[in-house]
């Protein structure tokens, strides 16, 4: 799930006033794709809608409405070669909307969306004077919010719920059905399909999953030693502290990502002879050298595992698009490994067979254990 979610309704919860700011279309060459979002407040800005100057100018125009006490939401047409000197040459226009105390409704829903994983379509009237009742967040059962009155609320369920259907980041703008010069603006946004598991809290475990707090990704983070995690951690990362690790395995949903990284040879073995037992991750990593990976395959024939399952394994971790990649510093392996997770997921939107990685791939550098 998209990060403005959760950090909008914090700065609501803390009592402050925010924009939503989320670029509404794309036309041609443009920083960040429709959907991509960013919330404004007084001092501060969290997420990203490209940065440079269109970033620039649409932070500085929604602190100009928390300023003069803007309501209703509304659209900026950015033309980026022409308005703003930007190279890149395309459109982009973005959708402002404030938030505030009154968001309560619509606001909850989206967290609540956000904290189980539902994929939602948030619908927002563009135009009018009511900022109260410019929003709607509706989900495949379930709707919260309003436009303002029943022509647009079922207007706006008819626009979301086919988008929703097909389970895809979306946004358009629809002509609203009550004739008035209003536009509606739905943004579909979807679980986050990057849900990776990390076995292991030492010093590549640490790393990788502060790589992953830059990425819209929900990672578990998986380890029976639980005096051993950080105080902290990342926002997007669940702490799980178990003497049973491989039930994560188990309970983990179809197509995720899974890195194996503990301290264990043994438990590394448990834990990949239990994923093996699936066949619907999207990547299965395994940290150590190429004898690791060797001496794993050998005990794991012997107990009945395909040569076809084994070569799913990604072991060493860590090779990029084949990049030569040599370093065994805990940070450059952890880098490379959420690289090779996002080429993984890259190829699986274009169609691509999960274990295009190949042998080559797979048998490269060790990583120093």
């Amino acid at each position: 799930m998209a990060d403005w979610v959760a950090e909008l309704g914090a700065r609501i919860a803390r009592g402050e006033r925010a924009v939503l700011v989320t670029v509404a279309n794309a036309a041609g060459s443009t920083p960040r794709e429709a959907g991509a979002a960013m919330i404004v407040g007084a001092r501060d800005t969290s997420g990203s809608i490209g940065g440079g100057h269109l970033e620039y100018e649409a932070t500085r125009v929604a602190r100009a409405a928390l300023h003069d006490g803007a309501a209703a939401p509304w659209l900026v047409r950015f033309p980026l070669a022409a308005r703003l000197g930007q190279c890149c040459g395309g459109v982009a226009t973005v959708a402002f909307a404030v938030a505030d105390s009154g968001s309560g409704g619509w606001l909850d829903a989206a967290v609540a969306c956000a904290r189980t994983g539902a994929a939602m379509a948030l619908v927002t009237r563009i135009g009018g004077a009511d900022d109260m009742r410019a929003h709607m967040v509706v989900t495949a059962d379930h709707a919260a919010g309003t436009l303002g009155g029943d022509l647009l609320d079922s207007a706006a369920v008819a626009a979301a719920r086919p988008r929703l259907l097909a389970r895809k980041a979306d946004t358009a703008l629809v002509p609203s059905p009550a004739g008035d010069g209003t536009t509606l603006f739905v943004h579909v946004v979807v679980p986050s399909e990057l849900n990776v598991l990390v076995f292991g809290n030492g010093h590549v475990g640490r790393a990788l999953v502060q790589v992953l707090a830059a990425l819209p990704a929900r990672v578990t983070w998986v380890d029976a030693r639980e005096e051993d995690f950080p105080a902290s951690v990342p926002g997007n990362v669940g702490i799980v502290a178990t003497d049973l690790p491989e039930a994560e395995l188990d309970a983990a949903p179809r197509g995720a990502y899974v890195v194996i990284a503990t301290h264990s040879h043994g438990l590394d073995l448990t834990l990949v002879t239990a994923a093996l037992a699936r066949d619907d991750w999207r990547y299965l990593g395994l940290i150590g050298s190429r004898s690791k990976r060797s001496q794993f395959e050998k005990r794991l024939l012997a107990r009945g595992c395909t040569p076809e399952r084994l070569a799913r394994i990604t072991c060493p971790i860590g090779h990029p698009g084949r990049l030569a990649i040599h370093s065994k510093e805990p940070g450059a392996i952890a880098i490379a490994t959420a690289a090779e997770m996002l080429a993984v997921r890259e190829q699986q939107k274009v169609g691509s067979d999960p274990t295009y990685l190949g042998e080559p791939f797979r048998r490269g550098r060790g990583s120093g254990v």
